[in-house]
Formats: C-alpha cells, structure tokens, sequence
C-alpha cells in the first residue's frame, strides 16, 4: 500500500505519487496534476479554453455547493464547519455580514431548514443498510488525496476520494457520496450521462490501483441521496460498457491536457470552421411537417 506522505505548498506542484494528507483548497490549488473533473472538463460539451478558465477564474459560492459540502461533512466527518444562521432571509446588512464572516473563516452558511435538511439527510443516510457500511468510520478514513502519474503521457494524475475503506478480507468497495435531484435508478443513468460520472468511476480506481490500494476486482459505487424528504438513498455501480466509455474518454482527457501543456495552447471548440447540420430531432420534425 502507498504510504500516506507530507502536504507540499500550493506554490510547489505534487511530483511523487503517493496519498497526501492536505486540505480541500491544497489540493485544488495544485496546478500540475489532473482532476476528474478537470478531465471531463476538456472534453467535448466543453473545451480546453474553458478548462483553462477555470482553473485561472476562483469559483464564487454558490447555495448549491453549500448544500451539498454541508451534507459532506455530516456524512463524512470531515469538512468545513456548519454555522447556523438565525434568519430566513439573507438581505439586511447585519446578517449578509455575519454570512460573509462565517464563509470568511471557511465555513459554511446555512437557514435554519438547511441547516435542518442536512442533519435529517445525513440521518437518513445512517439508517440505510449498504451506505451506512461503507461510510461507517471504523472502516475508513475520509477526504484522502492520490497522486499518481500516468505511464503513457507522464501527466500527473489526482483524485481526492470521498472515503478511502481501510484494507481487509474481501472485495475493496470505495463509495462516493453524491446529492441528487432523483435518486431513481433511470434519473440517475442520465445524470451519470450529463456529469460524466463513469469517467469519475475509472479515474478513481485507476488511481487506487496505481498506489496498490486495489486489485482489479475492487468496485467503485456512488452512494446517490435525494435533498429532498425522505432523502432517499440509491447505491449504485456502473456497468462494462459504462466503465468502458469512460476510461476511453479519460484516455483522450489525458492525451489533450499532455498536448496543451507541451504547446500552451488551449483551445476552444473547433479552431477552423465548423460545419453544422440540424439536430436529428429538427430533421425528423420538420420532414414530417412539410411531406
């Protein structure tokens, strides 16, 4: 097994694979590695020039991202404080100060039904026979980031696992804990489609296998709980063919990010011009329209 090493300054990139104990914000300052999501980022819907932008454009807060880092917390152990503020509203000037001190300190700001929310979802979750195991903290620890480096290109590769399970007899489960809209099994198809989760599920056990902490047998699931009441729980594990997509989309992540590094070239979608035909959709709507 990898041997957990120091945190290196955000000034000095990660260079030597291995699992590093950092902070959240540590480890997305870290410019020379490759993220999942930076990943997913440089491929089509999206493009190397947004890529860049977003790694050059800090992130403002958003309610949504504070929801679901609230829940995070509650259900990994570890994260940034939860502060309650008193007040339904956020407009008078008292409070959006006491909002701005508390996400000052690295905190977060939440109504009294979020801050609610996010206690019964987090209970909801604790009562669910499979989720409840693989978060439980006797069996793991939370917020690990791996480093690794990608034979093929030489790119420097990251993920920061919700929950690494401690080694032991039997299948190595690694989970990952999502929020969702529709925890229902076909809503959760498409939003593995929108969001690319199956590149997620191969970058993560790539990693795991690259540090020695899995063999290929081990699983990788998404332990996906609904915001809204009863917050219901879906646990669920990508196919072959999911798996399969994603890794080839990964692969091509990686040759694009070793291309723009080398050339310091970022670009946009297309950089001649693109010819367009109808979505099949308008094709088979307006042939029907006009025969």
């Amino acid at each position: 097994m990898a041997t957990a090493v120091q945190p290196q300054t955000a000034a000095q990139p990660i260079t030597e694979p291995g699992i590093y104990q950092m902070t959240n914000e540590e480890y997305h300052a870290d410019r020379g590695s490759l993220s999942s999501s930076g990943a997913r980022k440089l491929l089509p819907p999206s493009c190397p020039a947004l890529f860049r932008h977003s790694q050059d454009t800090p992130q403002e807060p958003k309610k949504t991202f504070d929801l679901g880092s609230a829940a995070h917390k509650l259900v990994l152990g570890e994260g940034p404080d939860l502060v309650r503020i008193d007040a339904d509203k956020w407009t008078t000037n008292a409070v959006k100060a006491d909002v701005a001190a508390v996400r000052a300190e690295g905190g977060i700001p939440l109504k009294p039904a979020e801050h609610e929310q996010v206690h019964s979802m987090a209970d909801a979750l604790r009562r669910h026979p499979v989720a409840s195991v693989l978060f439980d903290p006797a069996r793991g620890r939370p917020e690990q980031s791996l480093f690794w480096r990608d034979p093929l290109t030489g790119v420097m590769r990251r993920a920061r696992f919700d929950w690494l399970p401690d080694a032991r007899s039997g299948r190595l489960i690694i989970p990952d804990y999502k929020t969702c809209r529709s925890a229902e099994p076909a809503a959760l198809a498409r939003a593995v489609d929108e969001f690319g989760y199956h590149q997620q599920d191969d970058w993560y056990r790539a990693g795991a296998k690259a540090l020695d902490l899995a063999d290929e047998d081990a699983a990788f699931v998404f332990v996906c709980q609904e915001k809204t009441a009863p917050y219901v729980v879906t646990v669920v594990e990508m196919d072959a063919t999911a798996r399969r997509i994603g890794a080839a989309r990964n692969r091509r992540a990686l040759e694009r990010f070793a291309e723009c590094t080398a050339t310091g070239r970022w670009p946009g979608y297309s950089d001649e011009i693109a010819y367009l035909s109808l979505p099949p959709w308008a094709e088979i709507r307006d042939t029907e329209e006009y025969l």
